[in-house]
């Protein structure tokens, strides 16, 4: 009977209003840092717009995730308080949910893919959820999260199709506008599309003409090939860095909303994040994790020049194996470090001669393998396989090009 009762989505959609969004932020008040916005000379350039960072990195729980949850959860009853809360994340969430909890007194439990990164596992489990690690992706946790809430009759908390969570999320728009008043568009990341939802209802409340753009991995774009099928739809699978935005299935609500209040969406190739991670660490000091950082891998590909934009740093969970591992692609994929295999003679000077082109072509040595082994066609030559720090793809020519010269044949390895 109460699924009888319960609005159509379209409605939902038309009786969530900015005041949502305002009480929302009455409710975070106190709870959630208002970040404040950073001017960007070198993501300007880039885009050919004066682009601001919206640093939600450097929110509590290091995501913007907090805002939605607190909000949800501060809005239960007590009867609802005292069942306890679950629900399922690929780690931002996860900690949002925890930490919002532990702060209003309510038994949490997370469920989260086995393939979460360990620092956001731990962190969340530092905050006093008890933490369920399964399967590959945020669906397989999502699936597991409801069998256990059935079981123990947990209230659920979804990370993204819930209006009192796409609502607190919308509350970051709110302080954009507020300190940006001539903002002429906002990049908003997508992964279920709760974020974007109420980003874009608080954004064009409060001001119809800014733009809201959404900015998915091209590996898991869900909500664009909703929007191409012109309805909600699953994709076969996600492979992308963005583990965050690793969803199959928007939500049906913020598909609803996205496809109401968004101006557009843009993709982004795996290398265009990685780049913008490492532009970000180089040129703000400071760090954020592949989902994070996807408004800012949009923006050279913006279809205007000359207007004030506001790119959200979505999140900065992120391991330090994992981003080292996305630092060093990023700096081959920009031909920073150049690793390549030349056969020598085997006889004493070959390496110094090796040594003196790339020291006469500027190129700093930092790994070195000499060996006899890797040669088994003949025993009169080994194999050295150097890698070297360079300044793009026409240094890496010039060094190639000066080694041929000298009679050195090459193999590039990366």
């Amino acid at each position: 009977m109460a699924e009888e009762n319960k609005p159509s989505l379209q409605t939902m959609v038309e009786q969530t209003t900015i005041a949502d969004v305002y009480q929302a932020a009455k409710h975070l008040n106190g709870v959630a840092k208002k970040t404040r916005l950073i001017e960007s000379p070198f993501f300007s350039e880039i885009s050919g717009n004066t682009v601001y960072l919206k640093p939600e990195n450097l929110q509590n729980t290091g995501s913007f995730k907090l805002r939605g949850a607190y909000n949800k959860i501060s809005q239960l009853t007590p009867e609802e308080q005292k069942k306890g809360v679950i629900t399922a994340s690929a780690g931002n969430h996860a900690q949002g949910v925890a930490f919002s909890a532990r702060k209003l007194g309510v038994k949490a439990v997370i469920c989260m893919p086995a393939t979460t990164p360990i620092l956001k596992v731990e962190a969340t489990k530092a905050m006093g959820a008890e933490v369920v690690l399964f399967g590959d992706t945020f669906d397989d946790a999502y699936a597991k999260s409801r069998e256990l809430q059935k079981q123990h009759g947990y209230v659920y908390i979804h990370p993204f199709d819930d209006i009192q969570v796409l609502a607190g999320q919308g509350t970051t728009a709110l302080e954009i506008i507020d300190e940006l008043k001539d903002v002429d568009a906002i990049l908003v990341p997508i992964g279920g599309g709760g974020f974007a939802s109420g980003v874009a209802l608080a954004t064009k409340a409060v001001n119809p003409q800014v733009k809201v753009i959404g900015v998915e991995p091209d590996g898991a774009a869900c909500m664009k090939h909703a929007f191409a099928k012109g309805k909600v739809s699953t994709l076969r699978s996600v492979d992308t860095v963005a583990d965050g935005c690793a969803v199959k299935t928007p939500g049906k609500l913020t598909y609803e909303f996205c496809k109401k209040y968004l101006d557009d969406i843009i993709t982004v190739s795996e290398l265009e994040i990685m780049s913008a991670l490492l532009s970000l660490i180089e040129k703000h000091k400071l760090i954020a994790e592949g989902a994070g950082v996807l408004s800012l891998a949009g923006l050279s590909k913006l279809p205007f020049k000359g207007k004030k934009v506001a790119a959200i740093v979505s999140g900065g969970n992120i391991d330090i194996s994992t981003i080292s591992a996305l630092i060093d692609k990023a700096l081959i994929a920009r031909g920073r470090v150049f690793c390549f295999a030349v056969q020598l003679p085997d006889k004493p000077g070959q390496l110094l001669k090796v040594s003196q082109i790339l020291a006469d072509e500027n190129a700093n040595v930092i790994k070195l393998d000499h060996n006899q082994a890797k040669v088994t066609d003949s025993f009169k030559k080994v194999q050295l396989e150097v890698t070297v720090e360079t300044n793009g793809q026409s240094h890496i020519d010039q060094i190639i090009a000066a080694l041929q010269t000298n009679g050195f044949g090459i193999t590039k390895i990366y």
